[in-house]
């Protein structure tokens, strides 16, 4: 399971990354708590936060059911790409919104894989 923990550990910083690079847009635009809008750049950071916040619903459960019912190996590997992929996500959506594509994409795959080998994992569980 160490594979699997390394990814949840990696997910976790590009978290908090995400997180303090809100709290350095909402500096440098002025825009003070708890608004949300009004500068295309603070929104633009304030939509990666909250898309990863979205995105772990799905990544972080997906993640431990095919470490446990798969493989920890894939499951780490996965989660590795998960977290680049949402670091490519951010630094593309800073600069330009649709910039956002591949990062949004590998991110996605990654975590629908872990969801599918999770699902494969379990049936084959529920089989034997």
């Amino acid at each position: 399971m160490v594979y699997p923990a390394l990814a949840t550990i990696f997910s976790l910083f590009v978290y908090s990354w995400v997180f303090i690079n809100v709290g350095g847009a909402r500096k440098r635009t002025g825009i003070k708590a708890p608004a949300t809008t009004g500068n295309d750049e603070f929104e633009r950071y304030y939509r990666v936060q909250i898309n990863m916040v979205e995105q772990f619903v799905l990544f972080l459960p997906s993640l431990w059911l095919c470490a446990e019912f798969f493989s920890g190996a894939v499951a780490g590997g996965l989660g590795f790409g998960w977290g680049i992929g949402r670091i490519l996500y951010a630094l593309g959506y800073y600069k330009e919104a649709k910039k956002r594509g591949p990062g949004f994409g590998i991110s996605l795959l990654c975590s629908v894989l872990l969801l599918l080998c999770a699902m494969w994992g379990v049936g084959v569980k529920l089989m034997a």
